[in-house]
């Protein structure tokens, strides 16, 4: 059953799925040309992390900006943001994460995790051996001896959706 046969979905459409599952499945269907456009895309799309540290990095330099200008006690931002950093530090998150995370901001994990599907549906690690291509050639030789398979099946094409729940499967790990 394909979900996304229309030729004419593009990537646009596409994006206004929040299934990641049925996202990826339909950018396999929609081309090579919308996984390019969406993998340009994820490449500058700001993350929760990105966002905490950005505020982070605002903080610290208002901060000592306004203490240099006007009043010592604009030293407390500084501190505020030293204290979210030690915060990440020792706990690889903090509430400032996850009210980004809330708003509607991703997790770098997320956007890898489409990220690395959409390459794998492209075919981007065709040509890099696994374990699975590596060969023992004796047991190749003892089964063409006793008159096993030496063909190879004929290999079908993948529906979208099947493609995008293995290379999200693949990711996970």
């Amino acid at each position: 059953m394909k979900i996304f046969k229309n030729a004419q979905v593009g990537s646009k459409s596409c994006l206004k799925i929040d299934n990641l599952q049925q996202r990826v499945a339909c950018l396999a269907d929609a081309g090579a040309e919308a996984i390019d456009h969406r993998l340009h895309e994820l490449d500058s799309e700001w993350t929760a992390g990105r966002a905490t540290k950005a505020v982070i990095g605002v903080l610290i330099v208002i901060g000592f900006a306004l203490t240099a200008l006007m009043n010592p006690w604009w030293l407390i931002l500084p501190a505020a943001g030293g204290i979210f950093l030690l915060q990440y530090l020792f706990t690889r998150s903090s509430w400032l994460g996850k009210m980004f995370h809330e708003m509607g901001f991703r997790t770098g994990f997320e956007v890898d995790q489409e990220i690395m599907a959409l390459k794998v549906i492209r075919g981007d690690f065709r040509n890099l051996p696994t374990f699975l291509d590596i060969e023992n050639q004796e047991d190749i030789s003892r089964l063409e001896g006793e008159g096993g398979i030496v063909v190879e099946p004929d290999t079908s094409k993948v529906a979208p959706m099947e493609a995008a729940k293995v290379a999200l499967e693949a990711t996970r790990h």
